[in-house]
Parts: structure tokens; C-alpha cells; sequence
């Protein structure tokens, strides 16, 4: 049934799915029930909309607060064991967020699936060592999405915090620049090398129950998967690589259905 549902979805476009995701994920009428709930996307906790809380920011309260996050885990691990990294391709607003920046007219750079272990220093460092020794959710602080969806939204809306702008606020918005701006030149930089959930997730690519799967017979070595990916990935060499986001670009791009979900 998975399976055949993503089969189904192959054949459509992801913007319709990640802007209705987006929606949901910011809908403020919700977060009155489910605030609490960890969302399978980076979505700001703090912003003025969120309806649900960012599994990331969740990671990172109970890493201060000395705890086991195991509903955060378990809710993690469920996901990535369905469909690994599906999420990033289908439902994270961030990503939709780079697709369009990549749209930009200019020089672009087609960049290989290299230096992913970044992601997991990120997620090491920023998610887990570093708030533990200074009790304070320092990926949070510094999250390009945060700055878009809370950071610049409560300077605007909060004469409060308007007077507080220092030197963090000023280098957060300098890392989203960093950021858009990389966004332009090459595809997904953020999920690439700096999202911590892609990091949670990417092992699963290797054994959830979604997968995708190169008929060797029907491949030619054309490499028109790899052209399609975002993520810089050769798909029909590997095909549930750790960077793999389930976008299926690669899936439509296959002139002789090839590569398929299995």
C-alpha cells in the first residue's frame, strides 16, 4: 500500500503536497491542541503560526532539561522507518523554500552528493553537545528557518524584542543570506550539509519500508536520474543513498522506467 501510494505520487507534482504542508504545519487555529505534537519537518516552534513543535527544538529541550526524548525518538524512528527521508522531499516547507530559491535566475552549480557528514556534526554538535553544556538550544539560535518564520516575524510584531537586536540576531539573518544565496548556485544546500533531521533520518534510507529499486536490464546509464536530483545523487548507482529525499524526480526522469518504488 505504501508502495503503491508513492507510485502514485511519481506521477504528480510535489507543490501542491509541500504547500498544503505548509499550511498545516503553520496553521494557527491548530496550536491550541497540538503544539506540543512534533511535527516530521523543521518548523520553528516560535513562530507566530506554528501549530505544531519542531522535533528538532523538541530534541534539544530535553537534551537541557536532562530527559529521554522518547516520544520525539520513537515519532522520528516510526517515520524514518516507513519511508526514510520522504519528509525533506514532500513535506518540509524549507525545502519547497530552496526548490523556489533554485529557481532564481543565474549561474548554477551542479554539485555531487559529497560531504554529508556535515549534517551529522550539526546535529552533533548544535543538537546535542552544545546545549547540553550551556543549557541553551543553540541550533534554535541559529537556524536559517527559525530566522525566516520567528526571528524576523517578532522584531516586526514585538516593539519588546525590536529593542534587544544584537549581534545574534544580526548573525543568524546573515546565515540565511548565506543560505538563500547558496540556494541560488546550487540545489538543497541547507538539506545537503546542515539539516539535523535529514542527519536523524538518512540511516533509514538503507532500510525503510519504502525504497526504490534499478532494473538492470532497463537501465541504460543515460544519467538523466542524476540531472533530475536535487540532492546530486546518481540514483540508478544508488538508488536509497543516506542523502536520498523520496522526491522521486528521478523516478519521472527515467526515459525507460528503470528506476521505480518498491
Amino acid at each position: 500500500m505504501l508502495a503503491g501510494a508513492f507510485r502514485w505520487l511519481s506521477r504528480r507534482s510535489r507543490w501542491p503536497f509541500q504547500l498544503a504542508s505548509a499550511v498545516l504545519l503553520n496553521n494557527y487555529f491548530l496550536a491550541r491542541w497540538i503544539k506540543g505534537v512534533p511535527c516530521l519537518a523543521l518548523n520553528c516552534y516560535s513562530c507566530p503560526l506554528a501549530s505544531f513543535a519542531c522535533p528538532v527544538g523538541l530534541l534539544q529541550h530535553f537534551v537541557i532539561v536532562r530527559q529521554f526524548p522518547l516520544y520525539v525518538l520513537g515519532a522520528l524512528g516510526l517515520s524514518g522507518a516507513l519511508w526514510g527521508r520522504a519528509p525533506c522531499g514532500w513535506h518540509g516547507p524549507f525545502g519547497a523554500f530552496q526548490d523556489m530559491l533554485h529557481k532564481v535566475p543565474g549561474p548554477k552549480l551542479r554539485v555531487r552528493d559529497r560531504h554529508g557528514w556535515i549534517r551529522y556534526v550539526v546535529l552533533l554538535v548544535l543538537v546535542f553537545v552544545i546545549p547540553w553544556f550551556t543549557l541553551a538550544p543553540w541550533f534554535c539560535k541559529l537556524c536559517p528557518q527559525g530566522t525566516i518564520e520567528a526571528g524576523i516575524p517578532w522584531v516586526f510584531i514585538d516593539p519588546a524584542i525590536r529593542a534587544q537586536i544584537g549581534w545574534l540576531f544580526w548573525l543568524k539573518v546573515g546565515l540565511l543570506l548565506v543560505m538563500m544565496g547558496s540556494a541560488v548556485v546550487v540545489r538543497r544546500p541547507f538539506c545537503r550539509w546542515a539539516c539535523p533531521l535529514g542527519a536523524v533520518w538518512s540511516p533509514f534510507n538503507k532500510v525503510s519500508a519504502l525504497r526504490l529499486e534499478v532494473d538492470k536490464g532497463r537501465c541504460k546509464g543515460c544519467g538523466l536520474c542524476g540531472e533530475a536530483c536535487p540532492m546530486g545523487i546518481v540514483p540508478h548507482k544508488s538508488p536509497n543513498s543516506l542523502s536520498c529525499i523520496r522526491c522521486l524526480r528521478c523516478v519521472r526522469a527515467c526515459p525507460t522506467g528503470a528506476l521505480k518504488v518498491a
